[in-house]
């Protein structure tokens, strides 16, 4: 794909930029990764990393319980319990970078009593910031889907129950 995009006279592919210009971010076609090109060289950012790093600012937010739908914290605790394995620091975060710009997909449980609208908005506020901050891309959505309210009573243990039969 190397279209003209308009800005340097050379197609998504080149690496020419107009005098002034402080950097821009363009999608290499390998994909996966982010490239920041400047006069003094290129930086280039994986997916990974952005999703990483939406992960501990949604998680930095007050009333987010966990991170995840379902089936994903299930397996998730399961993994943290297997000897040697550690918990996925991305769990419920989908990114898509593109040349300038990410959009990021978010799955939250937050606490009860929290107002949701306002959580939403904090997360929001709080990816975006850190995104933008630390790679120089353009965050254009940040999408959270609440899949679950945390309840004090679910951290409270059960008494075993007193077997049936002696």
């Amino acid at each position: 794909m190397s279209q003209d995009d308009g800005r340097t006279g050379q197609g998504q592919t080149g690496t020419m930029q107009r005098p002034g210009q402080q950097g821009q971010a363009r999608r290499p076609e390998s994909g996966g990764r982010s490239e920041l090109v400047t006069q003094g060289g290129k930086t280039t950012i994986a997916d990974v990393v952005v999703a990483k790093i939406a992960s501990m600012a949604a998680r930095q937010v007050g009333g987010v319980h966990e991170m995840g739908a379902g089936m994903s914290r299930t397996i998730g605790s399961m993994r943290e319990r297997l000897p040697g394995m550690t918990g996925d620091s991305t769990q419920g975060v989908q990114v898509q970078v593109g040349e300038r710009q990410a959009a990021v997909d978010i799955d939250v449980v937050v606490e009860y009593g929290v107002s949701i609208p306002d959580l939403a908005n904090a997360v929001r506020r709080s990816v975006s910031n850190e995104i933008e901050h630390m790679c120089g891309l353009e965050v254009v959505e940040v999408n959270i889907a609440v899949d679950d309210v945390h309840l004090a009573s679910d951290d409270e243990e059960q008494p075993p129950e007193e077997p049936r039969v002696r």
